[in-house]
């Protein structure tokens, strides 16, 4: 499938007026039509996610909402979303694909990494900053992504200097690229192309990154030979 059905887009607009059980109930089957549709959307990116990359599984996420720490307690959420996870030790990173009127976006890039993962990224980047502002300032992963993105702390972690030249890179807790497409983008035939140039432009970022993480400071593999 090389397009999103515009009917996605009209069932999850519709949705976002009438959030309740009783309507969600009543186009039950609709629901089931355009989801199915979807999943065959998502799968064939997986097919082409597999062609460059090696992903060990696809996340349908439910539609359902977990309200029970959340003031807004609409049942259902109103967009779509997918995720792929690189496979094995030496493969870091993900993919994540959302679908959503007037937000939909595709990221990657490593999202709220562990505490030992996070640190020895800093490290890195508190190290040699280079290679990373290479990969970020490329024109073609400018052009699609902008900037890295990611939350970030307010000041420096513990145990950084907040006058380091890479504070700005160092204060993040998570490190995504995001790429955001217009409903119009979505629904084209080109979409499904769009997605596998970004995913190419994310390479030399996941593979710097998956570096950094299976090797020590000192660029020693930690990966367990077999």
């Amino acid at each position: 499938m090389e397009a999103i059905p515009k009917e996605v887009f009209s069932f999850l607009n519709r949705l976002k007026n009438n959030n309740h059980k009783n309507w969600f109930d009543a186009h039950k089957q609709e629901f089931k039509q355009i989801d199915g549709a979807l999943k065959e959307f998502y799968t064939s990116v997986l097919e082409d996610l597999n062609v460059s990359d090696t992903i060990d599984k696809m996340k349908i996420y439910r539609i359902y909402r977990d309200v029970r720490f959340s003031k807004d307690k609409t049942p259902y959420k109103t967009y779509r979303s997918v995720s792929y996870s690189r496979a094995s030790e030496s493969l870091r990173g993900g993919y994540y694909l959302e679908i959503a009127p007037g937000e939909s976006k595709m990221i990657g890039g490593f999202f709220q990494p562990n505490p030992a993962d996070l640190k020895r990224i800093r490290k890195e980047f508190e190290t040699d900053d280079t290679e990373i502002r290479e990969i970020l300032k490329d024109p073609t992963f400018v052009k699609m992504f902008s900037a890295l993105e990611g939350e970030e702390v307010k000041t420096a972690p513990r145990g950084f200097d907040i006058e380091h030249p890479a504070i700005d890179l160092i204060r993040k807790k998570s490190f995504v690229a995001v790429r955001r497409f217009t409903d119009e983008e979505i629904l084209s035939t080109n979409f499904r192309q769009e997605l596998k140039k970004s995913y190419l432009a994310l390479r030399p970022f996941f593979d710097y990154m998956s570096e950094v993480l299976t090797t020590d400071m000192n660029g020693v593999s930690l990966l367990k030979e077999t």
